[in-house]
């Protein structure tokens, strides 16, 4: 069941162009959640029984072994999101409640993943996971506007360490050569020319709406059913 608590925000990380990481420290442990699940964050006052506040859901990218410390990541977009650029700060008090979600990757068979922006946030918590017993495939593409905005490149390339069966492919629409990523955006044709059967693969996607308009469309053009294609998607 879902929890309701007060964090107080210890860290931020500022990535730069309006992208935040937020480290949260819940009053109490967390409770237990599968990656991929998500938490609704409000900034104002709650009092138990009480309606909630207005709130927004964010992916949690800490791993689920982590039960002390939250970590969300966000762009400023709209009037939300710029409260939370504006007001939160180290020492500023919360509330969130989770888990919430059912975007969760599963282990039973080849999946590939692809993420754009800060939806990379919705597969981190199962990258971290990943151990070397893994025996199905996980082909990870990760896209951005420049190399500097991939904030969690080195975790995905030391999941890749860790899993033999992990390959990543990172894509940056600006300076690509320099930080060797592959030019432009995550597109159906350079996916597919990774993978040796779409048939027998599941995809996850998670990122901005522009980025679904042009991937699942354009996979399901190339013989992907629309069953095997899984969309976290976000505004």
């Amino acid at each position: 069941m879902p929890q309701k608590l007060r964090c107080e925000v210890v860290e931020i990380l500022d990535h730069g162009e309006g992208v935040y990481s937020v480290f949260l420290k819940p009053k109490s442990p967390a409770p237990r959640f599968l990656p991929g699940q998500f938490l609704h964050l409000a900034l104002d006052e709650y009092k138990p029984g009480d309606f909630w506040p207005d709130s927004r859901t964010f992916s949690i990218a800490s791993p689920p072994a982590e039960h002390q410390l939250l970590r969300i990541t966000y762009a400023v977009k709209g009037r939300f999101t710029g409260r939370m650029e504006k007001e939160l700060l180290p020492g500023h008090q919360v509330w969130v409640k989770l888990p919430y979600g059912e975007f969760i990757v599963g282990n039973i068979q080849e999946v590939c993943l692809l993420a754009g922006g800060t939806g990379v946030t919705a597969f981190t918590a199962f990258l971290g996971g990943l151990t070397a017993e893994r025996l199905h495939g996980v082909h990870f593409f990760y896209g951005a506007r420049h190399p500097g905005l991939l904030i969690y490149r080195p975790e995905a390339e030391t999941a890749a360490q860790r899993c033999p069966v992990l390959s990543v492919h990172f894509f940056a629409e600006q300076g690509a050569e320099k930080a060797g990523c592959l030019p432009g955006r995550i597109t159906p044709e350079t996916v597919i020319g990774f993978i040796t059967d779409p048939l027998a693969v599941m995809f996850y996607l998670a990122g901005p709406p522009e980025m679904m308009k042009a991937l699942v469309p354009g996979l399901q053009q190339r013989g992907v059913p629309a069953h095997q294609i899984i969309i976290d998607a976000w505004e």
